[in-house]
C-alpha cells in the first residue's frame, strides 16, 4: 500500500471527463484502474490518496500515469491572472481534471469506438473487447475480473463482424486499424517521437481517423497538451461563450488541458 498527497486531482472529476473507459467506482472516492495490464485500486480522502501499489510501481508506472509532472498549480495561476470569467468558473468546477498518461495503443483504438458514440455504449464496447479478446488480469477476481486491452495480432477479424460488440460503422476502421498495427510493429514507437503536426499527420492518414479523433489521441496518447480537440460540446461552448475568438495564444502549452476543463464543466 502507497500512500501521497496530491493536489489538483479528483478521481470522480476524471474519470467522468471522457477521456478514459476502464476506471470502475468500487467504493466511496474509490476507482479501479486499468492500465498498461495492471490494475490499480486508488482511494481518495480530499488531496489524501491510498493506492494498492508499493512505492516502486508508484514511481514507475503511476506516478507518470496521474501526470505528476506537469505543473497544474501553475496552469491555476494562469487562469486566476486572465480575464476570462467563463474559465474561471470552469475551472473552479473542475481543477481535479487531469490528462493521464495513458497506453497509446488503447488511446487509438477506444476513440475510433468514441466517434459519434455515448459513454455508456463506448464502455460497453471496450469493456466486451478487453473480455473477448484480452488477458485476465492476475489477482483481478475481487470486485470483478479484469483484463489487459487487446494489442495488435490479439483480436480476430470474426471479432470485428459480431454485432453484438457494438461497434457499428466503425468495425471495418476497427479491423483495419488492427491490420495496420499487426504489420507496422514500429508506427505506435514512431508516432511517439513525432511532434504534435507530424503525428497529426499520421494519424489522419488512417481510415476511420478524423481531425476530432486524431486530436483525442494526440492529447490523451501522446500527451501533445497543445491539442485541441473539438467535438459537439466544445464546438458550441466556443461558439456560446467564445464568439469573438477563444485566446488560444494565452495557453499556448497547455491548450488541451484547458479544453478540458471547459468541456468537464460544459458536461
Amino acid at each position: 500500500m502507497y500512500k501521497t498527497k496530491i493536489d489538483n486531482l479528483d478521481l470522480k472529476q476524471i474519470a467522468d471527463s471522457g477521456q478514459c473507459f476502464r476506471w470502475k467506482n468500487t467504493g466511496e472516492n474509490e476507482y479501479t484502474v486499468v492500465a498498461f495490464d495492471r490494475a490499480l485500486r486508488i482511494k481518495q480522502d480530499g488531496n489524501e490518496f491510498e493506492l494498492d501499489c508499493d512505492e516502486a510501481d508508484w514511481n514507475n508506472i503511476w506516478k507518470s500515469y496521474l501526470d505528476m509532472d506537469t505543473d497544474y498549480a501553475g496552469i491555476a495561476k494562469l487562469i486566476a491572472d486572465g480575464d476570462d470569467a467563463h474559465l474561471k468558473e470552469a475551472y473552479a468546477y473542475g481543477s481535479g481534471v487531469r490528462i493521464l498518461r495513458q497506453d497509446l495503443w488503447e488511446m487509438i483504438v477506444t476513440f475510433m469506438i468514441s466517434q459519434n458514440n455515448n459513454i455508456k455504449r463506448i464502455t460497453n464496447s471496450v469493456d466486451l473487447l478487453c473480455r473477448r479478446c484480452g488477458h485476465k488480469i492476475d489477482g483481478s477476481a475481487e470486485g470483478g475480473e479484469l483484463y489487459t486491452f487487446p494489442k495488435p495480432l490479439e483480436v480476430p477479424d470474426e471479432v470485428f463482424d459480431d454485432r453484438s460488440m457494438g461497434f457499428g460503422y466503425r468495425a471495418p476502421y476497427l479491423k483495419e486499424i488492427y491490420g495496420y498495427g499487426a504489420n507496422n510493429p514500429d508506427w505506435l514507437d514512431n508516432l511517439r517521437k513525432m511532434s504534435y503536426d507530424e503525428a497529426m499527420e499520421s494519424l489522419l492518414t488512417r481510415k476511420g481517423i478524423g481531425k476530432k479523433v486524431a486530436n483525442c489521441i494526440c492529447l490523451f496518447g501522446l500527451h501533445h497538451v497543445d491539442a485541441f480537440p473539438i467535438d459537439t460540446h466544445v464546438k458550441q461552448l466556443l461558439d456560446k461563450y467564445y464568439s469573438d475568438g477563444f485566446d488560444f495564444e494565452r495557453y499556448k502549452g497547455v491548450a488541451g488541458i484547458i479544453q478540458q476543463y471547459l468541456f468537464y464543466f460544459e458536461l
